[in-house]
């Protein structure tokens, strides 16, 4: 791609954001911390495929500048000629465009329709729904391929989505692989924001998760493993999301109501996720979680199916744990659940691994190059010009 003129310094710069949803989950987490990190020299809207799927707004810092505009063009409905242009107009008015995940993918194609007159896009892409979570659909990724043409990069967070991407899409040349990563230091520090509803009571042992709530989480899964534990262990789901009824009832039939809490979205996890004794997934499809990073910086163990890149994110120590079939998820949450000693070790080795691999000033700087390519070389989590290769 030609690089683009420098923006002026004097004034923000414009970036749109356009989401498949932004109800709280591991991209929007990341999406929002970038917005934090760019303080003032940039000015936000953010538009959702989904309407009203706005939670994650409540974790972007006072001060930032963003808008969520009701009068915006949808990004969800029927692929047309007309759709594609009123978007187009509207991606006009900005200097950078992010898309993420296939729910945005109209307004990739806009910007692929209609190129000449609009800002560089990227395109991240963090996984899929339940239903291309095991092989994805035909026609999208035929849409994809043609969508994807005019973007200047497509981010990925795995290296399995770094494979769908050139196997499938066929952007090879333009897929980026950039880790997820969280600020480790701060998961260092003792839990000083309680759960509301969990109190901790002598011996129990509470396995947590994080997670929006829907169906390509499986946590009625969760619990129904949970279920066969002692009953001095009790499950904590922090998320929000449509299947919150159906955990809640999956947890009744069970019997366990009264060991499961659900306290809906929670900001800031550094500061009440070590009230977890073990991180536990139950996802059909994962790629890189940034749950299993907050978890291992905190000195927690993970429990997981063999979903995505999650075994090779964990410490050596922990890979024994992550569960090629529902057996083996169970015995292994068992275990784990049962041993205290081995939860504390296992959950050391992730922490150095955290610090080793997922400190985020490695992700920003990876963005930061990234991102100022079309800008003209402009940063900005820095301000200063960047070197572009």
């Amino acid at each position: 791609m030609k690089d683009r003129p420098a923006i002026a310094r004097e004034r923000p710069v414009r970036i749109v954001h356009l989401h498949s949803s932004f109800s709280l989950g591991g991209k929007e987490a990341r999406a929002v911390r970038l917005m934090n990190l760019m303080e003032d020299r940039a000015r936000h809207v953010v538009l959702s495929a989904v309407p009203g799927a706005l939670g994650a707004r409540d974790a972007i810092a006072p001060g930032i500048d963003v808008r969520f505009p009701a009068d915006a063009p949808s990004l969800a409905g029927r692929p047309s000629l007309a759709r594609y242009r009123e978007i187009a107009r509207y991606l006009q008015d900005f200097d950078l465009a992010l898309s993420y995940n296939w729910g945005a993918m109209d307004g990739v194609m806009a910007h692929r329709l209609h190129r000449r007159r609009l800002p560089g896009l990227i395109h991240h892409e963090d996984g899929f729904n339940e239903d291309e979570s095991a092989r994805r659909n035909w026609k999208r990724n035929l849409f994809r391929r043609l969508a994807l043409r005019s973007a200047e990069a497509l981010v990925v967070p795995s290296t399995l989505l770094q494979r769908i991407a050139a196997a499938e899409w066929g952007v090879a040349d333009r897929t980026r692989l950039i880790r997820n990563g969280i600020d480790v230091a701060a998961y260092g520090l003792a839990p000083d924001v309680p759960i509301p509803g969990l109190v901790r009571r002598e011996g129990e042992v509470v396995i947590g998760t994080v997670a929006g709530l829907r169906k390509v989480k499986d946590l009625p899964r969760l619990v129904r493993a949970v279920a066969t534990l002692p009953p001095h262990v009790r499950l904590a789901i922090v998320g929000e999301g449509p299947d919150r009824d159906a955990i809640a009832a999956e947890a009744a039939a069970c019997g366990i109501a009264d060991r499961l809490v659900m306290p809906g979205f929670m900001a800031q996890p550094a500061r009440w996720i070590g009230h977890f004794d073990l991180l536990a997934l139950s996802s059909l499809s994962e790629q890189a979680p940034i749950a299993v990073i907050e978890a291992m910086a905190a000195g927690l163990p993970v429990v997981s199916p063999d979903v995505g890149d999650v075994a090779a994110m964990v410490s050596d120590a922990n890979r024994p744990f992550v569960a090629g079939d529902e057996s083996a998820f169970r015995a292994a949450l068992a275990r784990m659940a049962g041993a205290a000693a081995l939860r504390a070790a296992v959950g050391a080795a992730n922490r150095r691994v955290a610090a080793e691999r997922f400190d985020e000033s490695t992700m920003v700087a990876a963005y930061e190059k990234l991102y100022a390519r079309p800008l003209g070389g402009y940063g900005l989590f820095g301000g200063e010009r960047v070197a572009i290769d």
